[in-house]
């Protein structure tokens, strides 16, 4: 194989695709990105046997060829260049010298044989989404992926579709995270995508009003997503009934300034930490939120002001669970929801339905 490309381009597409490689794995290939350069073309591959990323740059290729090079090595190579243009050239014996300018490395390639085949995905329904919706409704829904492997089909998002409507669940045992969209599709349809690669595919998207194109099968999906193409496998299990989990009735409207709220959760939660755990005690009385907690190191109090209708509520929270979810809530404004102190928080938009988020309560000693 012997390329020239431009250094930007590369540089780009081997940190992205890299993202899939994965960083220990007993097959040596499988912590390399796949080179194969045809026509006037590079395409790239990272690939961890559940997730893919691929993409193609434009290229001089004098002399076409494939190759695998260990990604974490190769970026850094490259990244490093003092120059615009990158060669790289390989023999038979798969040394590989990677030059810019007075700049050269020689390293030693595995051969593109060795690289295991990416799954061949057939028989997909396709849909077609806008890019930043997309990207919006993951960012609101995966701080509540479970990481624990209690439970593997929670360790991704379930989307499932429904008269017209796109609906991304995450479920973690602690909290809950819903998201809604309109969607041009028909009919009902549900699938699982992992965490892990909703997150890389949450890092290509771009906020921009455009489309872009998923295609699902049985158990693989594929996004294309500005020039690059992910696919990973799905998760399959039965899912948490989401409808059911989120509690009808209102004893307790608050309707608060959110970003009010997240300071002062900081404020008092500040003598909690991994090793002193301790709820946040909220009590919701006569239009003020009154935050305390008590650990062995001292307590802490605060209070803000919110509009609240309905009873008053005292109620115990863990902090980052609670922070989490007016964060991802990107809203100016909230409304918690309450239905007694042992019931889980709502957490919706002020108008429309298009997020809800739940956060169990933790059961309180008394004082």
């Amino acid at each position: 194989m012997n390329i020239v490309c431009d250094k930007q381009l590369l540089t780009e597409a081997v940190a992205n695709v890299s993202r899939a490689v994965s960083s220990k794995n007993t097959l040596a290939a499988l912590e390399g990105v796949l080179l194969k350069a045809k026509g006037n073309q590079l395409s790239l591959t990272g690939y961890d046997l559940e997730l893919a990323i691929s993409t193609t740059i434009e290229a001089k290729v004098v002399e076409e060829g494939d190759i695998v090079l260990s990604a974490r090595l190769f970026l850094d190579m490259i990244r490093r260049m003092p120059c615009e243009t990158i060669s790289i050239t390989s023999d038979e014996k798969m040394l590989t010298v990677v030059k810019g300018s007075m700049t050269e490395y020689t390293i030693l390639g595995i051969p593109a044989s060795e690289y295991p085949e990416l799954p061949a995905v057939s028989q997909t329904t396709g849909i077609t989404l806008n890019q930043a919706a997309l990207k919006n409704m993951i960012g609101q829904t995966l701080f509540a992926i479970a990481v624990s492997d209690t439970k593997p089909v929670h360790t991704g998002s379930l989307f499932d579709i429904q008269n017209g409507e796109l609906h991304v669940v995450s479920v973690d045992g602690y909290r809950l995270a819903m998201r809604c969209e309109k969607i041009a599709m028909d009919g009902e349809f549900s699938f699982i995508v992992p965490g892990k690669s909703l997150s890389e595919v949450s890092k290509l998207l771009k906020e921009e009003d455009r489309e872009i194109e998923i295609n699902v099968s049985k158990r693989h999906i594929i996004f294309d997503v500005g020039g690059y193409n992910v696919v990973s496998r799905l998760l399959e299990g039965e899912f948490l009934d989401y409808k059911s989990a989120i509690p009808s009735g209102s004893q307790t409207v608050v309707k608060i300034n959110t970003r009010e709220m997240i300071s002062s959760i900081e404020r008092a939660s500040l003598l909690i930490s991994d090793n002193i755990k301790s709820p946040l005690r909220l009590n919701f009385q006569d239009g003020l939120i009154k935050m305390s907690c008590s650990t062995a190191i001292g307590r802490a109090y605060d209070e803000i002001r919110c509009e609240q209708t309905g009873d008053d509520v005292e109620i115990g929270f863990n902090s980052r669970y609670m922070l989490d979810a007016l964060k991802a809530s990107e809203c100016d404004q909230v409304q918690l929801i309450i239905n007694g102190p042992l019931s889980p928080i709502k957490i919706v938009p002020t108008q429309g339905d298009k997020f809800v988020f739940l956060v169990l309560p933790v059961r309180l000693k008394s004082e």
